[in-house]
This record gives C-alpha cells, sequence and structure tokens, in this order.
C-alpha cells in the first residue's frame, strides 16, 4: 500500500513540475492601432534572441524580463502581409505562437498581416467570394498524383452554363501551391477586383510546381500533358488561347517564360514576374532563339515582365527585358521599387487580373 502511495505522489509531482514548466500564454504578433508590432518569445534560458522580418533592415534585439519572455516592439509598419521569424541563439524559428505559417519547403517562417486603414486590394472585404478547391491529378508526366489548387470565381456553378476563363499560376521555386493563397491572397485579390469589375471571372489554377529529383522542364511537359487535360476535363472552361493565361513568380516566372513562350498557340497570355532563368531550359529555349516575332505578337495579347529595382534578380531581368525585346516581342514592363518579395508579387498578380481576358 505504501508503494502505491509513494507511485502516486511521484506522478502527482511529476505532474506538478510539468505544470511548472510549461510555457506561459502569449500573445505573438500583436499589431496595435497605430501598426506597430509587439513580438513576444518564451526561452528563459536563451541567451540572445532577435527578431527578423521584411519590414525591418537588420533583425531587431529583443529584451527578456524576469519570467523568460523577451519582447521588442517595432515602429509603425506599412500595411501589407510579412514574414518574420525569430534567431534564438543563431537559431531560426517560427514564432511558436503563431498559427500563420508561410508556406514553403525550405524556409520556415511566421507571417504578420497589418492592416491598412482602407482594406488593401489583398484584403478580406465584403464582397461575394470564390472557393478554393484542393484537387488530385494523375501525373503521367512523373508517373505520381499530383496536387493543385483550383480557385473558382463567385457564383460559380459546376454544372452551369457559363465557362470561364483560366490563370495558370506557379509559385517560387521553395514554395507551394498553397504558397499563392496563404501568402499571396490570389483567392482575394481575384474576389475583390471581380467584385469592382476590374477583373473578369476566372479560374485560377495552382498547380505544386516543384519536381526535384526530376529535371525541372518536366514540369513544363506536366503542365501541357496533365494539369491542363485535367481542368478541361473537369471544370467549364474556356479551350481557346484568348481564354488561357499563364503567370508565376521567381523560380514561377522562369517557368511562365519557357511555358508561354514556347506554347502562344496555347496561351495568349504570358506574365512573368521577376523571372528566375538561370536553367538549362531557359538556355535550351531562348540561348539561340529566332522566333517569328510577327507571329507570335499577334497570338500573345499580352506579353508583361515585372520586377523591383531592389530585387537581386534586377539585373538578370533586365537582359532578359532586352532580349525579349530585341527579338521584336511586344512586352510590357512593370517596375516598382523593392525586393523579391511576396509583397510585390501580390502586386504584380493584381496588374495582371486587371489585363487579361479583356
Amino acid at each position: 500500500m505504501k508503494q502505491i502511495f509513494y507511485i502516486l505522489l511521484i506522478l502527482a509531482f511529476s505532474a506538478l513540475t510539468a505544470f511548472a514548466q510549461r510555457p506561459p500564454s502569449i500573445s505573438s504578433p500583436e499589431v496595435a492601432p497605430d501598426h506597430s508590432i509587439t513580438f513576444r518569445y518564451y526561452a528563459p534560458k536563451a541567451q540572445k534572441v532577435m527578431v527578423s522580418g521584411e519590414f525591418l533592415a537588420a533583425p531587431m534585439l529583443m529584451t527578456k524580463d524576469t519570467s523568460g519572455i523577451w519582447s521588442v516592439t517595432v515602429p509603425s509598419v506599412k500595411p501589407d502581409i510579412y514574414p518574420y521569424s525569430f534567431w534564438v541563439d543563431s537559431v531560426q524559428i517560427a514564432d511558436p505562437n503563431n498559427t500563420y505559417i508561410f508556406a514553403n519547403e525550405r524556409f520556415k517562417r511566421s507571417i504578420v498581416e497589418v492592416h491598412g486603414d482602407q482594406p488593401l486590394i489583398h484584403s478580406l472585404q465584403n464582397v461575394p467570394h470564390g472557393k478554393i478547391n484542393y484537387r488530385y491529378y494523375q501525373s503521367s508526366t512523373l508517373g505520381t498524383t499530383r496536387t493543385l489548387l483550383v480557385y473558382t470565381p463567385p457564383n460559380f456553378d459546376a454544372n452551369g452554363k457559363t465557362k470561364y476563363p483560366v490563370l495558370y499560376l506557379i509559385h517560387g521555386g521553395s514554395d507551394t501551391e498553397e504558397t499563392w493563397t496563404k501568402v499571396g491572397r490570389a483567392n482575394l485579390i481575384a474576389d475583390n477586383l471581380i467584385a469592382q469589375k476590374k477583373a473578369t471571372p476566372m479560374i485560377i489554377v495552382m498547380p505544386y510546381a516543384n519536381v526535384a529529383p526530376s529535371p525541372r522542364e518536366l514540369f513544363t511537359k506536366d503542365m501541357m500533358n496533365d494539369i491542363i487535360p485535367f481542368v478541361e476535363s473537369n471544370y467549364p472552361v474556356l479551350t481557346d488561347s484568348k481564354s488561357r493565361a499563364i503567370a508565376g513568380f521567381s523560380v514561377g516566372g522562369g517557368q511562365t517564360l519557357n511555358i508561354g513562350l514556347t506554347n502562344p498557340d496555347k496561351f495568349a497570355y504570358v506574365c512573368s514576374y521577376a523571372p528566375f532563368t538561370a536553367t538549362d531550359e531557359f538556355k535550351k529555349n531562348f540561348g539561340n532563339w529566332s522566333p517569328n516575332a510577327a507571329l507570335m505578337n499577334k497570338q500573345l495579347k499580352l506579353f508583361t515582365i515585372s520586377i523591383a529595382t531592389e530585387d537581386f534578380l534586377y539585373e538578370s531581368v533586365k537582359q532578359n527585358i532586352a532580349m525579349f525585346k530585341e527579338k521584336q516581342l511586344n512586352l510590357e514592363t512593370l517596375v516598382v521599387s523593392g525586393g523579391h518579395t511576396w509583397m510585390n508579387c501580390k502586386l504584380y498578380l493584381a496588374n495582371t487580373l486587371q489585363q487579361i481576358f479583356k
């Protein structure tokens, strides 16, 4: 009997000890009405904690209170959606008190949204909303089942008579198909612009574009041989080139050029955002390229490249722009300030949605 009593006593003590060691409830991040942001992190044994984010020029040192909570308040931040992370004794981690995580296969960061005094184009607004559908398709190219997201516009009826144009939207290199909705807010941008009658109701297809360890150019084949047929077999879509657009960011921007410009009879709209083009596929397609410019200019209703002046790809993209113009292609450019960020990517997308399918 004594043995049972001691065992129960030990278990009770262990439970109390575990409870005492449980981290306190923390609110982080906390956005104030003046757009300042307070970050908090519990680490009583840490020697140094900093916060880094795309709203800061350099990581910002946090201070620890007597309970082991580190905190810092960042002064007024321009309204937008920003990735951030903590550096705990030189180890980068996401904010454990924030469930809003950046969808990425390499960088594990959290997301903070700073709302504007007026609703931003990517904000959740009181307008009719479309839906996001998670779909699986069989890729004969890659020999596996793969995923994609499909945005259907407000009032979409799969069995109705209306057929829609389609935008194929490609994410960046280590991003995923979810990055376009969780960070890029493609669905909300489309909702808001459609409600304002600035964009045509459309279906937006966001495939998972990473194919490693397969050669990168297999995604082009996957798009043409598997993704497009899947969409056209499962959704009421228009199938002529003038009802089909392709766009993408970073590595996805390079894939957009590879897919769209080698298939101008399939895509009348090709919109590339800060494209990464240092690939064998791009070199193969455009290294010794002699296009029929007159024909392509008739086929392409819109060809755009967007870039930011502080983007690390700015110089290479300028070279791409010069090359395409030298080939006598009609090319529109959008140049903004800032870097290689999803904040700028949302601007590029909002611009594109107002231009295509007109």
